[in-house]
């Protein structure tokens, strides 16, 4: 996404909301300036204002889903962004209704070791 548009790093303590930025392509940026995305981290640990709600495509349509968690942490897997909860369920970035306000808390420790980096990496989410 960040080829497409500017963009910045995420800071501890930012609000951010979700914004879709162009068809199919959500991402987070801060109320006061839409038109700059915002670069989560991976690792990067958010608290939502609110409950969660999300619409992931189905066989059935689109159905608006409420994640009971308002705390998540930013994960990517195959090229795609997602939000991980505290019970381990998964949803796609792409799959959150926009307008959804966002804490920045804690950014994650950088890693050292390549075997550290792999580490970070998680498995494709289930959608």
């Amino acid at each position: 996404m960040y080829d497409y548009v500017k963009s910045r790093p995420a800071k501890v303590g930012e609000k951010l909301k979700t914004h879709r930025f162009h068809p199919g392509i959500i991402g987070f940026a801060a109320p006061e300036d839409a038109s700059t995305a915002v670069r989560v981290l991976l690792g990067t640990e958010l608290a939502f204002a609110t409950t969660i709600r999300c619409s992931p495509r189905s066989l059935f349509g689109w159905k608006v889903i409420v994640v009971k968690h308002t705390t998540a942490t930013f994960r990517q897997a195959d090229h795609h962004d997602f939000l991980e909860f505290p019970n381990g369920q998964k949803v796609l970035l792409t799959d959150l209704l926009v307008g959804q306000e966002a804490t920045v808390l804690q950014l994650p420790a950088q890693p050292i070791t390549a075997v550290q980096t792999k580490g970070q990496k998680r498995i494709r989410p289930v959608r």
